[in-house]
């Protein structure tokens, strides 16, 4: 997954409205407390157990799960590109056939959920098989150039289970592709979201800052500036969004009046909040208190925005309630503390992934990359001596700045040897 998101941030959680214009009888308190609530916790699953594995993919060596770091630099684009992006994508709906956009859009997500489908179950999946399963390892390898040119294109190592788990995701997929169901849609909203989480890393809390400010403008401007973001959401058949029906109580899993949350209400404040996880390890104190305050805040911000929502009966942006909640309460409680500077001067990459040093060019060495990684770090923990650069330095470092000391010197050593050869005489 790219740094920069290639889907559009939906950033409104809507009631969906039917297709042909006709209205809905309203749903129920019941069903639409359901729908929120179900909402509501399938948000949360993803940023907690995203978290939780960022902190374990920050720290291994497979080079196919290395994660993405978010710089200043791509936080500041971010809102950019996504605008450009929604607009591009608004127009598009505009101007061609929304069904054929939507087909070329269904194959794309298909083969993408089922890549990330099968990256989410395959640690769970593991504990299903026995200990004398037949798991091979196989590595899918394509490199650009040749000799010192040669460059990675693509690195992905996995496994005979990857294989099993790959196949299990293909069935969803196929049941999305055909029925385009609501539940094969959250399984893979869901997926995208916890990959999100776990290989989208901000680099230090100033970028995430940076980050969420800006989609917090981005946001409040594409809903309540125009219909740009409600329309994209609406047309977009694809898993960008999770849904949920209001009606199920009625009409049960065939239902179709749904209540719907973008992908980017979970995933731009859930990196946020892995960040602070991995925050809070770095500060060795075996408590996860920003971590579970930041999570807090999110409930809370995703909490008022449905009732909010509920009761204007308007299209919201969430990020408008979650980005103070989710920066005000963790700093609020590093001054209480007073471990702001400590906050800001964390660095991710820097407390996280000490076996993978900043390298400027890519030498031509030979070995697997853990290998290499282990044996860079053992040099750049070795004590350092400083080696002169030419004769001349050493010369100059051991002799006397003062002419007169050389020519005493000199003259000091041709007596000390004259007085040798008259012994020798003798």
């Amino acid at each position: 997954m790219d740094s920069a998101l290639s889907d559009p941030h939906n950033g409104s959680a809507e009631t969906g409205s039917p297709a042909n214009g006709t209205t809905r009888p309203p749903s129920t308190p019941e069903g639409i407390a359901l729908a929120y609530g179900s909402l509501l916790l399938m948000a949360l699953l993803p940023i907690f157990f995203g978290a939780l594995r960022s902190v374990r993919c920050a720290r291994g060596k497979n080079a196919s799960d290395m994660p993405e770091t978010i710089t200043s630099r791509d936080a500041a684009r971010f809102p950019i590109i996504a605008s450009c992006t929604l607009l591009g994508l608004y127009l598009f709906f505009k101007i061609f056939s929304q069904e054929y956009i939507n087909l070329l859009l269904s194959m794309y997500f298909f083969v993408l959920g089922i890549l990330a489908l099968s990256h989410t179950i395959s640690p769970f999946m593991n504990k299903f098989f026995p200990a004398n399963f037949p798991n091979r390892q196989y590595q899918l390898l394509f490199t650009q150039g040749s000799g010192e040119n040669k460059e990675e294109i693509i690195n992905y190592e996995f496994d005979t289970k990857d294989l099993v788990c790959l196949g299990l995701s293909s069935i969803v997929g196929v049941w999305y592709l055909l029925r385009k169901h609501w539940i094969a849609n959250n399984l893979f909203g869901l997926a995208f979201s916890l990959n999100g989480v776990e290989l989208l890393h901000l680099n230090n809390v100033s970028t995430g800052c940076i980050l969420l400010g800006g989609l917090f403008i981005y946001d409040v401007f594409w809903v309540f500036g125009t219909n740009v973001m409600v329309t994209v959401a609406k047309s977009f058949e694809a898993p960008i969004k999770l849904v949920f029906p209001q009606d199920l109580l009625e009409k049960g899993l065939e239902a179709d009046n749904f209540a719907m949350l973008g992908l980017g209400d979970i995933v731009i404040p859930g990196i946020f909040i892995a960040l602070l996880l991995r925050f809070d390890i770095s500060l060795k104190k075996n408590t996860h208190t920003y971590f579970y305050t930041s999570f807090a805040a999110y409930i809370f911000g995703l909490g008022l925005t449905i009732c909010i929502m509920h009761v204007f009966k308007h299209a919201q942006p969430a990020l408008l309630y979650l980005v103070p909640a989710c920066i005000g309460f963790p700093v609020l409680v590093a001054l209480a503390k007073g471990e702001v500077t400590e906050m800001f001067s964390y660095e991710s990459s820097a407390e996280i992934l000490p076996h993978t040093p900043r390298l400027t060019h890519f030498p031509t060495v030979s070995g697997s990359p853990a290998s290499l990684a282990d044996s860079m770090q053992q040099k750049l923990a070795g004590p350092r001596r400083r080696r002169p650069q030419n004769p001349s330095a050493i010369y100059e470092e051991s002799s006397p700045k003062d002419p007169t000391a050389v020519t005493e010197s000199k003259e000091a050593t041709e007596a000390s040897a004259s007085k040798g050869l008259e012994k020798k005489e003798k």
